[in-house]
């Protein structure tokens, strides 16, 4: 297509309101509707009716339907829409998924057995699978796990969700499913033995957030390792945003009693330890490239 320098020096016909542009060449009408900011509003109008009228452009009625965005498709879905994207497995979102419908699936078991699911009972739990001293470490080392994915009541694990979602979203893509779920998992259990040992006088623990904080050890490393992997100002709001709700958790679990604190910091340990100690992804693009290994 021809430049500016190539053009007439004034294309514009006498009154283009009433004369059609029949005698402009296609590139001239091109030119006069691109730069139709330049002249007076008639003059693009007059271009781009002359390009309908040869064929080169679509008329009003037969542009296609733009397809909706991520974000038009989320507000005409709504809330199953939402559900959909947080629970559905896809391409590099796939772990995070799995543990969320464990948990809930954890949950809605004990509600199906009679439990009282706004306040569990510590023996329903202990049945279930809780990290119980008495049981755990003398012969049901399953419990360092099982205990992870029960809770203590519907604010517990709607709490612990939310924060798996945000953590899921974030750590996942740059680190791979496998490695999520293998940090997530490991960091449940340290989390669940560092319980026992600080409580020495026992303990009846339940929760996915130990296992949780294992994210945010991993997530950190992670971006301390690969800092390629996002941009600084990236690397310095995440860093902010996580050591902000990091943080805050374990002031607020210092407040409540019934908050394990141990599970918290042996999780965080964990999950940085292994972070540091994993293979990176063998394929490392940038931040917008899934991996699913």
């Amino acid at each position: 297509m021809p430049d500016s320098d190539s053009l007439p020096p004034d294309p514009l016909p006498p009154d283009s309101a009433t004369t059609p542009l029949t005698g402009y060449t296609e590139a001239e009408l091109l030119y006069l509707a691109r730069h139709a900011a330049e002249y007076p509003p008639a003059v693009g109008q007059a271009a781009g009716y002359e390009l309908q009228r040869r064929g080169l452009v679509p008329g009003p009625e037969a542009a296609p339907p733009r397809p909706a965005g991520p974000a038009e498709a989320a507000g005409q879905g709504g809330a199953a829409a939402t559900l959909r994207a947080v629970f559905g497995f896809r391409s590099g979102y796939r772990a995070t998924p799995a543990l969320l419908w464990l948990n809930l699936v954890a949950y809605l078991l004990l509600g199906l057995a009679g439990t009282n699911l706004l306040q569990p009972a510590g023996a329903d739990l202990i049945r279930w699978g809780s990290n119980y001293s008495a049981l755990t470490l003398p012969g049901q080392p399953w419990r360092l796990l099982t205990s992870t994915f029960l809770h203590g009541g519907f604010g517990h694990l709607l709490l612990n969700l939310l924060t798996l979602v945000f953590l899921g979203l974030l750590t996942e893509r740059l680190v791979g499913s496998r490695r999520l779920l293998v940090v997530y998992l490991l960091s449940g259990v340290a989390a669940s033995l560092t319980s026992l040992w600080w409580h020495s006088q026992g303990v009846n623990s339940v929760g996915a957030s130990g296992a949780i904080f294992g994210l945010y050890g991993l997530l950190l490393t992670t971006v301390l390792r690969r800092p390629a992997s996002l941009s600084r100002s990236e690397r310095a709001a995440l860093g902010l945003f996580v050591l902000y709700f990091m943080v805050n958790s374990l002031v607020g679990g210092l407040e409540a009693h019934t908050t394990d604190n141990a599970a918290h910091v042996g999780g965080l340990l964990a999950g940085a330890i292994l972070g540091a100690l994993l293979p990176t992804p063998a394929t490392d693009s940038g931040p917008t490239t899934p991996h699913n290994d």
